[in-house]
């Protein structure tokens, strides 16, 4: 284990059920494997790290998340090459999955920025990221 690597993410989120569906399919696409599992919760691991999702409890659920407010603003993980991203942007679409900035695709980033730009179900941006060129 490396200093200052991240250890894990625990994410609160609207209706578990769903982003369940959504993570864990995301996730084990990229190797990660079910990790912990309980009522309220399910976490996910690759290597040392994991992510973790918790249902919020309904009091909490009276202002939706936004990435514009402070706060998380968006989770990206590495691709292992463009022809990746172009695979999963494929995947991600059989899903009904929303892509963002669908206009500027896979050039959202910049000209020498390849990803692809999606949400959750609770409208978190995940970004999936080739490598530089």
């Amino acid at each position: 284990m490396g200093e200052g690597l991240l250890h894990h993410v625990e994410l609160y989120v609207s209706n578990l059920e769903k982003s369940e569906s959504f993570w864990g399919w995301f996730l084990e696409e990229l190797g990660y494997e079910s990790y912990q599992k309980w009522g309220q919760g399910q976490s996910w691991k690759l290597g040392e790290t994991y992510l973790v999702f918790v249902q919020a409890e309904n009091k909490y659920l009276d202002v939706p998340y936004h990435r514009c407010r402070a706060g998380l603003n968006h989770l990206a993980f590495h691709a292992s090459s463009r022809e990746r991203v172009d695979e999963m942007t494929t995947m991600l679409k059989e899903r009904g999955i929303n892509i963002l900035y669908e206009n500027q695709h896979p050039f959202a980033g910049g000209e020498d920025y390849y990803a692809v730009y999606f949400e959750d179900p609770d409208r978190i941006k995940v970004e999936f990221v080739a490598p530089s060129s």
